[in-house]
């Protein structure tokens, strides 16, 4: 069975999270974390540098992996393994133009009671945005209509 790699990466300062607010599929509408695909012969670390700094701008010097998730989507025919990294450390200008969502700094509380978010990002982002240490682990499997339907956190 094939597996559809992908990162997450948080960016973290003065109590509020760098989010990207999707314009576009997947996620339209929703409030993420920039990421996305390894590309081939890339680890996990170097993609989340990569995709980090080619949607926002900045680089990140301290990326720290705190998940590791795996989505179950009925509409595909394979599993999504996400790399979930927080940073506290980075350098340079925040981008105006992200051609998939518009970037935007979200206190931490507002982001986890009132914006709209993906499920799985509902439950590990609190999880993982407020312990200081350890690895968030879990399964997450959606029906298909792309409703999230059971997780199971692995400890």
């Amino acid at each position: 069975m094939w597996c559809e790699p992908t990162v997450l990466v948080y960016a973290l300062h003065d109590g509020e999270v760098l989010l990207m607010h999707r314009k576009q599929e997947p996620n339209l509408g929703l409030w993420i974390a920039p990421g996305g695909k390894l590309d081939p012969g890339e680890s996990p670390y170097e993609a989340a540098r990569r995709e980090f700094a080619e949607e926002t701008g900045l680089e990140a010097q301290d990326l720290k992996l705190r998940g590791f998730c795996t989505l179950i989507p009925l509409l595909k025919q394979y599993p999504w393994f996400i790399f979930i990294f927080v940073t506290t450390d980075f350098r340079g200008t925040l981008t105006a133009d992200c051609a998939e969502g518009d970037l935007t700094w979200v206190p931490l509380d507002t982001y986890f009671t009132t914006l709209p978010k993906p499920g799985a990002d509902a439950i590990f982002a609190p999880e993982i945005l407020t312990a200081t240490d350890g690895l968030f682990q879990a399964k997450f499997v959606y029906d298909a209509e792309n409703k999230l339907v059971e997780w199971i956190e692995h400890s």
